[in-house]
């Protein structure tokens, strides 16, 4: 698995070249960090070589060599040290760092880069500080306590990693500047009020005047509050709880 990979930027433009997302471009040049979410190198032992920064996400990364000389980015959790070992696989020991199936975790246990489909990889609390809570197992699922309150339903065989994710104080980070906004690749966003009518919904009107409608709307016109999520999705069984 090649390490980095040089990010393409496309400032929000679509193949025609027209603007297909606002309040994008500028970015300063990056490295994609191709990390290892499937963690498919079972029973390999692999070694914490270096803690490193990616902007591409909140949390840190960690650089880990296996015995077969492979290297390769996993996400990093809180308390994983340099020279430490991890390893994936079913009889392992339930430590920080190692991935194995739910149905080997104990109940209790905090737990991140969490599968919903086995051999997916992980695609749940990836972000900075981030854990599910495993807290029963019933009938061949795991229940888990998800970062945003919700309480799912996960089959057994999926695969997840130890630990909560470190870096646990970025959400107390403030950007300080808007340059630091623009060296992230986010444009300045104008307030749909302040613009012209032909230009958003909200535009127009003499002074200081509101949207002059009862609710809000996007750019394009469309509702701007309530709900979007499809109330008949297959996946609304394995949803126990809703987040709050």
């Amino acid at each position: 698995m090649k390490l980095q990979t040089i990010r393409k930027k496309h400032a929000g433009r679509d193949a025609q070249g027209r603007v297909a997302v606002r309040h994008q471009g500028g970015e300063h040049k990056r490295y994609i960090r191709n990390i290892d979410f499937k963690r498919d190198k079972f029973n390999i032992v692999g070694r914490v070589l270096e803690i490193q920064y990616d902007p591409g996400r909140t949390c840190n990364l960690a650089l880990v060599q296996y015995t077969d000389g492979d290297k390769r980015y996993i996400l990093a959790p809180e308390g994983l040290k340099l020279q430490d070992t991890v390893v994936a696989g079913k009889e392992i020991d339930a430590k920080i760092g190692n991935s194995m199936p739910l149905a080997q975790i104990p109940i209790g246990t905090i737990v991140h880069n969490v599968e919903l489909t086995r051999g997916r990889g992980g695609q749940i609390a990836r972000s900075a500080g981030t854990g599910a809570v495993v807290t029963a197992r019933e009938h061949g699922f795991i229940h888990l306590k998800l970062p945003s309150g919700e309480m799912r339903k996960v089959r057994e065989e999926a695969h997840a990693t130890v630990g909560q994710l470190g870096n646990i104080e970025w959400k107390n980070e403030v950007i300080g500047k808007a340059g630091r906004s623009r060296h992230m690749g986010i444009r300045p966003t104008v307030r749909g009020v302040a613009q012209n009518p032909r230009s958003h919904p909200h535009g127009g009107g003499e002074g200081r005047s509101g949207i002059g409608m009862p609710s809000p709307k996007t750019f394009a016109g469309r509702k701007a509050v309530g709900k979007t999520r499809n109330r008949k999705k297959y996946s609304n069984k394995y949803i126990l709880q809703r987040r709050k």
